[in-house]
């Protein structure tokens, strides 16, 4: 990441603001479990999930459309 004048508070937005944000921008409503998977995606989430359960195929996988929006996202939020 470039050297920017922000704090890592402020570089940093909430899944409540990142899911406004695409709501606001494309009308797309996108869950908590979609944002993790594009952070971890882009590796802004690092630690492990001790929760998981014996099928992780059942999981869903985010979609392309919210997945660029959520990307789209990130950038404004200047995550990625």
């Amino acid at each position: 990441m470039e050297e920017l004048d922000l704090t890592a508070a402020e570089s940093k937005a909430t899944y409540v603001e990142i899911k406004q944000y695409v709501l606001d921008k494309t009308g797309l409503k996108v869950s908590q479990l979609y944002i993790a998977q594009v952070k971890r995606k882009h590796r802004l989430i690092e630690r492990i999930n001790y929760n998981l359960g014996e099928k992780e195929s059942k999981v869903p996988q985010v979609p392309p459309e919210k997945e660029r929006a959520i990307e789209d996202a990130l950038r404004y939020f200047k995550m990625i």
